[in-house]
């Protein structure tokens, strides 16, 4: 079973878009604490928009977010 402690260690200080059901954010995914995701480095993502820088950290409680993706690494696989 693939649980978040699992996904966790494989996101965590890595650059992931967090999609919500009416905007998502892209950042690099700090920590976790609790309820919530810590994103840092972030824009926001919105339909019809160019992506905005946001200042400081993104705080978003995980009962909201719809899925995440984790970008592949820069000369990565």
């Amino acid at each position: 079973m693939f649980t978040w402690f699992a996904w966790r260690k494989i996101a965590v200080r890595r650059r992931v878009v967090v999609n919500l059901t009416d905007k998502a954010f892209s950042g690099v995914l700090w920590q976790q604490r609790g309820p919530l995701l810590v994103l840092r480095d972030v824009q926001l993502l919105e339909a019809g928009r160019a992506p905005q820088p946001v200042d400081g950290e993104v705080v978003i409680e995980r009962s909201r977010v719809e899925f995440t993706q984790v970008l592949a690494e820069a000369g990565g696989s």
